[in-house]
């Protein structure tokens, strides 16, 4: 009697684990596969406006769904990759793209991590500085205090 209660149980978790994965392939109607390779790259180069540190190709949001078949129907429509990327620039801005260009509104997007890194580099010098200064004036006051106190240590 367990063991077919036992037996049951698993026969529901395999089907229902065979559900969820089946849920995670977004099959299209790609003409061939060169067609099928040009989409897997662009949905590569995209962000996912939710997860935001995933491409359109490896999310799993529903909107990322949405804008993978956007980019299809795009494609479809005979639009190049650049028309694409450019129409979804216009719709979500430089940030849908994992590359996006140099210019005076990115400036700090390329720029900054260096320029934080610089300004800590200033910080850790200056403040080593300071305290190799005040070691040595520490340093001579405990020489000539020791010094005047006639102490031969």
């Amino acid at each position: 009697m367990k063991r077919a209660i036992l037996r049951m149980v698993l026969g529901f978790l395999l089907a229902f684990a065979g559900l969820a994965a089946a849920q995670a392939i977004d099959p299209l109607p790609f003409k061939d596969h060169a067609q099928e390779v040009r989409f897997q790259n662009l949905t590569r180069q995209l962000r996912c406006l939710v997860c935001q540190n995933e491409n359109l190709a490896d999310s799993n949001a529903d909107l990322a769904r949405d804008l993978r078949h956007e980019v299809f129907g795009l494609m479809q429509q005979g639009r190049s990759d650049d028309q694409i990327k450019q129409y979804l620039v216009d719709r979500y801005s430089d940030f849908v793209l994992y590359d996006p260009p140099v210019k005076p509104s990115t400036w700090l997007l390329w720029f900054g991590p260096g320029l934080f890194l610089l300004l800590g580099a200033a910080v850790v010098l200056v403040t080593i500085r300071k305290r190799g200064r005040a070691t040595r004036i520490d340093s001579r006051l405990v020489d000539n205090a020791t010094i005047e106190q006639g102490d031969d240590w």
